[in-house]
């Protein structure tokens, strides 16, 4: 173990900005568990190989709760009406708020939102369409990647649209912030609007998914008043942050592959195991969510003492050589679809269903209706927000020549 009075490496820096996967590539040949510091100067533990990564997600002595933090981990330093969420929970108290809105999210809920979701992609197709049309080229995040699942996601909580934008630019604003201000106000926002939308709907009912969680409040007393506007947050701020980033990353992929590409218009019954390979190499999330172990754990041949912050690596562990073949390729064909993109154990996601269908049909629509899309300019010129946490463009500017809808 590295000596307290030994400056620990700092991964995260220009070199991680410019390619992550070279900087965990690095990491991973030196061994799978390294102590090293956030850019923030936090020490975390970083694990990188495949076995090590599935392994410590499974294991419930590796907790979400900062309560088992040895080291007063804050994180985003939440309010506790947003703290009180299924990804600072385990046992118990994870599974009785997992089944109080599991049911929205199941596989054959999200087959019957199947149409409903078709309409949303082909609307904000047709807007992607037209603005190509008028301006030659268009912002695929901007009118296609980021309004879609917030719509999707919108519409489960009967989130007017109008105000669908502004809490994005709130969650963007809280995990990729320009500075501590920009954090504490995006916070203080999605703090204020999502207790008034609870107020609102705890006086005007509907059927829809925040009702019923309000009444599982207030008649059943099955939750509390935190932890009912935690879940609105959750499943609002992730079910479309992390939908966003998947489909602009997609997207930057298949364009840089266009052989594959092709086959995929030509096969589009490919599109599901690509998908699933989408998932595996291009998926936005670079880290599952930290962990504490609460007791002393020995993985990777290191021991990691209880409370101390742990980092299992996502992005590493897709692209361990140990266990997928040329990872670094991207391939469509590729055998082995086991990914970790959508968690493993107790904290599998929740919306995995929703998010599979909404990027098999937006990927879908894509290529059917935009047959020549291509990048506006050269990859390089590609604006990436990374951090730690994840990696998506900011913004993705193609075009489509003799786009046709």
């Amino acid at each position: 173990m590295t000596h307290d009075s030994t400056p620990l490496p700092q991964p995260f820096g220009p070199d991680f900005q410019a390619d992550p996967y070279a900087v965990y590539a690095q990491l991973r040949r030196q061994g799978s568990v390294h102590r090293v510091v956030l850019t923030d100067g936090s020490p975390v533990w970083l694990v990188t190989h495949e076995h090590d990564v599935r392994r410590g997600l499974a294991d419930p002595r590796f907790s979400v709760d900062k309560q088992h933090s040895g080291s007063g981990f804050k994180g985003f330093s939440l309010p506790p009406a947003l703290d009180a969420n299924l990804l600072n929970l385990d046992g118990r108290d994870h599974l009785r708020l997992r089944r109080l809105v599991a049911q929205g999210f199941t596989p054959r809920h999200v087959d019957a939102m199947r149409a409903h979701i078709q309409s949303a992609v082909d609307t904000f197709v047709s807007r992607l369409l037209g603005r190509l049309e008028a301006d030659g080229q268009a912002d695929l995040v901007a009118e296609f990647a980021s309004p879609l699942p917030l719509k999707i996601i919108g519409d489960l909580f009967v989130v007017p649209a109008e105000e669908q934008g502004r809490f994005s630019e709130w969650i963007s604003g809280m995990l990729a912030p320009t500075g501590k201000e920009q954090l504490i106000q995006s916070i203080g926002s999605i703090h204020q609007y999502l207790v008034g939308l609870v107020a609102s709907r705890r006086a005007n009912p509907g059927d829809d998914i925040l009702s019923g969680l309000i009444a599982a409040r207030d008649e059943e007393d099955r939750l509390t008043e935190d932890e009912l506007v935690s879940l609105a947050f959750l499943i609002l701020g992730a079910g479309s942050e992390n939908v966003q980033h998947q489909i602009s990353n997609a997207v930057v992929t298949l364009l840089d592959h266009p052989d594959q590409l092709s086959e995929l218009r030509e096969k589009p019954e490919l599109l599901p195991a690509a998908v699933e390979e989408l998932l595996r190499y291009a998926h936005p999330n670079l880290s599952a969510i930290r962990r504490f172990p609460t007791e002393p754990v020995d993985i990777g041949g290191v021991r990691i003492p209880a409370g101390d912050t742990v980092l299992f690596s996502l992005a590493a562990a897709h692209r361990d050589p140990t266990r997928y073949p040329q990872p670094d390729q991207f391939d469509i064909h590729r055998v082995d679809t086991d990914h970790l993109a959508l968690g493993h154990g107790l904290h599998y996601c929740l919306g995995a269903a929703l998010a599979r269908t909404q990027l098999t049909l937006a990927l879908d629509a894509l290529l059917r209706r935009l047959p020549h899309l291509r990048l506006a300019s050269a990859h390089e010129d590609i604006r990436w927000t990374t951090t730690f946490r994840f990696r998506a463009p900011r913004n993705l500017y193609v075009a489509a020549d003799s786009s046709r809808s």
